[in-house]
């Protein structure tokens, strides 16, 4: 999909391009392409004179080929963009060309930060003034999304202090418990990951010396936003270990309780064992046969035995 983003009247217009003719009036800020096709990428190489390689959002590229700039004046910047789905989060790689006043972004799927600075720049005007606008844009509105984000992971993390401290864990609530702390876990590593990737892209930006004035100090509050998510990162991965060691520990518990109770049986019943195997041996004097009231008698001591050592540890509470 190719979408092409002018300026009118300082705010940012939409158009969804299906021809290469529909090119050639334009004179765009912002062109973004969602899984595009070789006859899209043809179009933008006839049009700009742009190529977008086939494996320019691919994920294995080397991080020291991530910020660089060619030759003929095209600033190539790779970032990964942060995508809190409630299936399952994940970071996708965004390429960035910024050639001749225009930015390309070249991506494989709509992402939530796209959208909220499309709704913004249609909705506030002046927002965007050109293609380094757009791309700073981006970065704050993902610095933004990363800090939402994290508020949810604060949101989810009570509910699972309060089933796992306030109440009594089973092996269910225990199970359901890791599942949750594992997921806010794998998303609190995921949105570190995509504010030091940001803080490095806008880092570059800086670098390059490439920004005016205005907007030099728009991406050092940029990076002043980022600094401020690193703190409340921190405190989430202290606050995931805590539950995690406290869940772990009640599944414990409950499985000590099982063992405590096998604990008890076998010596409960050990002395009444030791006493059958004793009346069990070849004595010259049986006492079930020089005793008439032999089997009886055993038979009361192996009550008593039973008995005695479970009197004495309900006394001691290891019953409880």
């Amino acid at each position: 999909m190719l979408n092409v983003f002018t300026l009118v009247n300082g705010r940012l217009v939409q158009q969804e391009i299906a021809s290469a003719g529909a090119l050639a009036g334009l004179q765009p800020v912002w062109v973004d392409l969602e899984a595009p096709t070789p006859e899209e990428k043809g179009w933008l190489r006839g049009r700009f004179g742009v190529t977008l390689p086939d494996d320019i959002i691919d994920d294995d590229l080397e991080e020291s080929a991530r910020f660089y700039e060619e030759d003929n004046g095209e600033l190539h910047i790779r970032s990964d963009f942060l995508i809190d789905d409630d299936q399952t989060p994940r970071n996708v790689r965004v390429a960035f060309i910024l050639y001749q006043q225009v930015l390309f972004s070249v991506h494989t799927e709509d992402l939530p930060v796209f959208r909220l600075l499309r709704l913004r720049a249609r909705r506030i005007p002046a927002l965007i003034e050109d293609a380094k606008d757009v791309l700073l844009k981006l970065y704050d509105a993902d610095a933004e999304y990363s800090a939402d984000a994290l508020e949810g992971i604060y949101d989810h993390l009570e509910k699972v202090s309060a089933g796992v401290l306030k109440q009594d864990v089973d092996d269910r609530a225990a199970g359901a418990a890791l599942t949750a702390i594992a997921r806010q876990e794998d998303l609190n590593g995921r949105i570190r990951r995509n504010v030091m990737d940001t803080r490095r892209a806008v880092s570059f930006m800086m670098r390059s010396r490439m920004l005016n004035a205005e907007q030099f100090e728009e991406a050092r509050q940029i990076l002043r936003d980022i600094d401020s998510l690193d703190s409340h990162t921190a405190f989430l991965f202290d606050k995931i270990n805590f539950l995690l060691d406290a869940t772990v520990g009640f599944v414990n518990i409950n499985q000590n309780k099982i063992i405590k109770i096998f604990s008890v049986a076998s010596v409960g019943l050990l002395p009444p064992t030791l006493i059958a195997s004793i009346y069990g041996m070849n004595f010259k004097a049986m006492p079930e046969i020089d005793w008439a009231l032999g089997y009886p008698f055993a038979l009361l001591l192996m009550v008593a035995s039973v008995a005695a050592p479970f009197i004495y540890f309900r006394r001691k509470g290891w019953l409880r």
